[in-house]
């Protein structure tokens, strides 16, 4: 038998091993080495997931920017809206009154003005109706701010003094005869301290405000109850609404010593405002931050020449003299019937007008009378 074999690959017919083939290669080559998916693909033929877009941080971003801007537009809106609301009053006598002096002196005065209550709101509050003419002020105040501590004064409302074309009179008197003008030439003759700014509130203003605070506290030594002010309340601190906080005010039947503590309870009450407008509450909610803009701006009159920088100054000096970082005083009294001492009177007005309030010392006593 012939031992040659046939060519061309029959060679596994005779057993033997079907030579091994090289996976050709070139030089530079990137093809995928063999049994291997080609990039990109997985194994089995599924397609990777295709690469997620990184999230765009971009339009969360813009969407807080827009807010913030719309947040101070807000707060700027509103007190500019609220500026427009407030009534202007010539309150500025046409001569005779003293020369500048050092600091700034406010007249702040709270009316029995029912402008911006309802009837129905009236009758809840116990105020009663308009009288006629200009009214009363239940409340007279002078704030000095300027080198020293500032000071809030107390001048009760029955204080005998001289009003210029009236005679001697109880000083709240001035105002139902000539206003505001009257009332300030009356401080300015009797003090000697020049008012550089005029503020008045109305019964309105006064609740409003404090409903809008959501209250404020109060801490009554008894147990109060006048039917004159509709006031009722239980001995201790306490939340007063608008409605219990201007009849705790207006009280003045059921002390011994009457208008000498209500000023006292009215120096309190303000004190209680000043601590809640000032909490950054009031800024961050916008509903309350809206509400006490408006509630003070309905009720409120300032002089024609005061201007909203000089007002912001205003409460600030405000809240720093009912905040312990200044002085609540009511003018030096010689006796329980309101009598302006002769001799620590003259002294305190000295003082406010050289702008020496740091010198005041035992002269600023709560309800006005000497410290034993």
């Amino acid at each position: 038998m012939s031992d040659q074999r046939p060519e061309g690959g029959y060679g596994w017919l005779y057993g033997e091993d079907q030579p091994t083939r090289s996976t050709p290669t070139r030089a530079g080559s990137d093809l995928p080495p063999p049994n291997l998916p080609p990039p990109g693909r997985r194994v089995g033929g599924a397609e990777p997931p295709a690469p997620r877009k990184p999230r765009k941080k971009r339009g969360i971003g813009r969407v807080l920017g827009f807010l913030l801007l719309a947040w101070i537009v807000f707060l700027v809106a509103v007190p500019v809206w609220a500026w427009g609301q407030i009534e202007k009053v010539d309150a500025s006598p046409a001569s005779g009154r003293p020369a500048t002096q050092p600091g700034t002196t406010y007249l702040l005065v709270g009316s029995d003005s029912r402008r911006g209550l309802t009837e129905a709101e009236q009758k809840e509050l116990t105020t009663g109706g308009d009288s006629g003419g200009r009214g009363r002020t239940d409340t007279i105040m002078l704030l000095h701010t300027g080198s020293g501590p500032s000071l809030l004064m107390s001048l009760p409302r029955d204080s005998i003094v001289d009003i210029p074309g009236y005679g001697r009179t109880k000083i709240n008197a001035a105002y139902a005869f000539g206003g505001p003008k009257l009332l300030v030439q009356t401080i300015e003759e009797n003090t000697g301290i020049r008012v550089d700014d005029y503020i008045e509130v109305g019964f309105g203003g006064l609740v409003k405000v404090v409903d809008s605070l959501g209250g404020v506290q109060i801490c009554p030594k008894e147990r109060l109850k006048d039917k004159d002010s509709g006031l009722d309340v239980q001995k201790g601190c306490q939340t007063a609404d608008g409605k219990t906080a201007l009849a705790y005010s207006r009280n003045r039947h059921t002390y011994a010593t009457q208008d000498i503590q209500r000023v006292q309870s009215q120096r309190e009450v303000l004190g209680s405002i000043a601590a809640k407008a000032k909490s950054p509450w009031t800024v961050v909610n916008p509903l309350r931050y809206l509400s006490v803009a408006k509630g003070a701006s309905g009720s409120l009159q300032i002089g024609d020449d005061v201007g909203p920088i000089s007002l912001f100054r205003f409460a600030l000096a405000l809240s720093a003299a009912m905040g312990g970082e200044g002085l609540s005083c009511t003018v030096p009294l010689r006796d329980f019937a309101v009598t302006w001492d002769p001799e620590r009177a003259p002294k305190m007005f000295d003082y406010i007008k050289k702008d020496r309030t740091d010198q005041i010392g035992s002269l600023c006593t709560k309800d006005g009378l000497p410290k034993p």
